[in-house]
């Protein structure tokens, strides 16, 4: 069995980690992380090992860097020697935002095998989106990689000239939904409904919608029309959506995603 070594126990490490454990097990699983008890944390949760920086570059077959966009450089030039020293093959996996992997590389001062993912949150329940792209990596180890983060939910190959787009709407997209219900649930509040109420049916149209879509095939455009009735509510609250822009407000926040992480690049 693989090993699978984190370095960084943030939010998208967390995720990915938790996703992995229930496929290849806990005890395949490495952790480490700047504050050395959040890593203890997240190890006794999944029953992985904690271990430095440089253990698990020594150790492990997959090294999972899931570090800040500005704290890569220094990460990778702590590990650089190790990989370098390394006889036995290993394949390294970015999640920073905006860092291709020519400029991993260059960072590294070698071509190693790269997967480059962008994960979501909801990949910590199986019910996320992880876009992924490889680049000297054969096809096994891919395989292999892909079998043992099944457990995230949707994995989505894209071609990383797409990354900086697709992760300004896959991966900053919970943020957009989360602030969409949670206006959704002020609203309602401010009809009447109880806030936890107004909550729970809030997050349950937005899942069921999802669903429909999925399941149907249909555009969205055209479940929204099924939903309009001539005369009816649900055309008049459309109307006033599209007097705020909310479909321009919607695009320009994931353009403005898009441009962010071509910044941090």
């Amino acid at each position: 069995m693989a090993i699978y070594g984190f370095i960084g126990a943030g939010n998208m490490g967390s995720a990915l980690s938790t996703a992995a454990a229930g496929i290849v097990g806990g005890e395949n699983i490495l952790i480490s992380n700047r504050t050395p008890e959040k890593a203890r944390a997240l190890a006794d949760r999944i029953g992985a090992k904690v271990y430095s920086n440089i253990e698990i570059a020594e150790r492990a077959d997959y090294i999972i860097l899931g570090v800040k966009p500005q704290m890569m450089a220094g990460v990778l030039g702590e590990i650089a020697p190790v990989l370098s020293a390394r006889t036995a093959p290993f394949t390294l996996v970015s999640m920073a935002a905006g860092l291709t992997i020519e400029t991993l590389r260059s960072l590294l001062g070698a071509d190693y095998p790269f997967i480059r993912v962008m994960p979501n949150t909801p990949c910590a329940i199986g019910e996320g989106v992880m876009l992924w792209t490889a680049d000297g990596v054969s096809d096994t180890a891919q395989s292999e990689f892909l079998s043992a983060f099944k457990g995230t939910g949707n994995l989505v190959e894209l071609p990383e000239r797409l990354f900086d787009a697709g992760s300004a709407l896959s991966g900053c997209g919970p943020a957009y939904c989360f602030m969409f219900m949670e206006a959704l649930a002020d609203g309602a509040v401010t009809c009447g409904i109880p806030r936890k109420t107004a909550y729970e049916l809030a997050a349950a149209t937005l899942r069921g919608s999802a669903a429909l879509m999925l399941s149907s095939g249909m555009h969205p455009g055209e479940l929204k029309d099924a939903v309009c009735s001539p005369g009816g509510s649900t055309i008049e609250a459309v109307r006033t959506l599209e007097e705020g822009a909310f479909r321009a407000s919607v695009m320009n926040a994931v353009i403005a995603a898009r441009d962010k992480n071509r910044e941090l690049g």
